[in-house]
Parts: C-alpha cells; sequence; structure tokens
C-alpha cells in the first residue's frame, strides 16, 4: 500500500494489474479499499486497477469538519493525476463510492469511460434528512458500536451471510470507522442530493441493485438508472456491501460490462 498527498487530504491507495484500460474502484461509506479485495483478481488481470481509502476512511486522513461531493471527486482526480493517469478511467462504486463515481463523471466528462454503479447513494430526500443527521449525530456522539446492529441488518442481512468468518471480519472492520469522519459523510448526504446528475452521466453505464438490500433496494435504484441516458440494469442476488457478500457476481458483472465497452 502507498500513501500521497494530494487536494489538500492523504490518501491510502494501491496500483495493480496491468493493461490498456485503467478500473478506478471507490468503496463504500463505512468501507476502505479492501472492501474490493475478492473482487480484484478477476479486474486486474487484463487491466490496470486503482482502488484507494476515500478521505475519512481506512487510512487515509480523516475528516475534521464538513466534507463535500466536490472534494472527493477532487480527491480522485488528484489521485489519478499524481499517477500520471490523464486518459479516461472506468469506475465501478458501491453506493456512496458509486455516487462518487458519478460526480465525477459529470464534473470530470473527459476523464469518465465507463460507469459500474451498485446501489448509488446519491444524497437523501427531504423524508429522511432529519433521520441521516440523527444517525451522524448518534455517531459521534456514541461512536459505531452504538449503530453496527441496526445498520448491518439492513445492509448485510443474515440472506448474503454465507460465510460467517467473512462477515465478523467486515464488521470489526466497520466498527473501526472514525465517528467523526463516518457522521461528516452523512452530513454531506443530507446537505446535497446530486441525484439530478444523474441526466447528465455521458459514458455507458451500467447500474445494479441487490436483491437483499434494505438500504438500496431494487424499487430505488431501478428508477435511477433509468435516468442515466442509455443504462444498463441488473440486479444481482446480494445485499448492500455486494463487493464483500458476493464477489465472484460483482466481479462477472463489472468485468463483463467493461469488456463488451473495450475496457
Amino acid at each position: 500500500m502507498n500513501w500521497i498527498e494530494v487536494n489538500g487530504t492523504s490518501l491510502r491507495y494501491e496500483v495493480s494489474g496491468a493493461g490498456p484500460s485503467t478500473l478506478v474502484l471507490v468503496h463504500e461509506m463505512g468501507g476502505t479499499l479492501d472492501s474490493w479485495d475478492q473482487v480484484l483478481p478477476a479486474l486486474n488481470a487484463s487491466r490496470r486497477v486503482v482502488r484507494y481509502d476515500t478521505r475519512g476512511a481506512g487510512l487515509s486522513e480523516k475528516i475534521a469538519g464538513t466534507v463535500t461531493w466536490d472534494q472527493m471527486a477532487g480527491d480522485l482526480a488528484g489521485l489519478l493525476d499524481a499517477l500520471g493517469i490523464t486518459g479516461k478511467v472506468s469506475l465501478a462504486g458501491i453506493a456512496v463510492g458509486a455516487a462518487i463515481a458519478v460526480h465525477f463523471a459529470v464534473r470530470y466528462p473527459d476523464r469518465a469511460a465507463a460507469l459500474v454503479l451498485h446501489g448509488p447513494a446519491v444524497g437523501v430526500g427531504e423524508d429522511r434528512r432529519q433521520a441521516t443527521l440523527d444517525r451522524a449525530a448518534a455517531v459521534q456522539a456514541g461512536g459505531m458500536r452504538g449503530v453496527v446492529e441496526t445498520s448491518l441488518a439492513a445492509s448485510y442481512p443474515p440472506v448474503v451471510r454465507h460465510n460467517q468468518a467473512v462477515f465478523e471480519g467486515f464488521r470489526a472492520r466497520w466498527l473501526g470507522n472514525d465517528p467523526e469522519s463516518f457522521a461528516a459523510i452523512n452530513r454531506m448526504l443530507a446537505a446535497e442530493n446530486i441525484e439530478h446528475e444523474l441526466d447528465r452521466v455521458g459514458c455507458p453505464a451500467l447500474v445494479t441493485a441487490g436483491r437483499h438490500d434494505g438500504l438500496r433496494p431494487r424499487s430505488v435504484i431501478e428508477p435511477m438508472a433509468g435516468r442515466i441516458p442509455g443504462a444498463q440494469f441488473l440486479e444481482l442476488n446480494s445485499g448492500h456491501f455486494a463487493s464483500v457478500q458476493t464477489p465472484g457476481l460483482v466481479s462477472q458483472a463489472i468485468h463483463s460490462f467493461l469488456h463488451g465497452m473495450g475496457q
């Protein structure tokens, strides 16, 4: 693993694989680049793959105060610049990571070749805004342990706990999140809903939903896919944290789509 300082923050990142195209993997809120461990071997055999801990996550610099979508997309642009990756890249993201990919593609349209978005979390509606702010306050007051049971009940239900050891490892890693940073990202979701940007995506896109995702179900995600011009939609027999829960399904979906796009 490596660290680099870009866009006013320090990021942990990894580059693996080789090939004519580049894929960037953007993890979910509460995750780290390790969320892609079991997906990576099927993706970096024929392409270069960049993955990183987003601002506030994992071993990247933590968030003091607020964070914005522009900062998150700017971090990724800065990382690619520092790595000398100037051409178009494909991006695959989970939940908030998928939304970062969308914002990057809209803000830097000449740098996005294709998107694969699982359960994109582009913000919250007015009816869920106060609950999201309350969750941020609860995490700040009592830490991650105070919300872990309710959070994972919806996002990692028993039906997708195919391997108990994997689930227990994920839960332990999730508990290691920095409460201040986790709260800041929740407040970002409450402050700015970027769903309108889906209409402005100008590259090919595949949008997936987890059949067992209690947070971002098909009923929410499929209409979002319909807003992206020409986007494909696919339901996976998975949950919210699909790259951990069903890595085979995720890697197959990403590789098949990107291969068809020449990526």
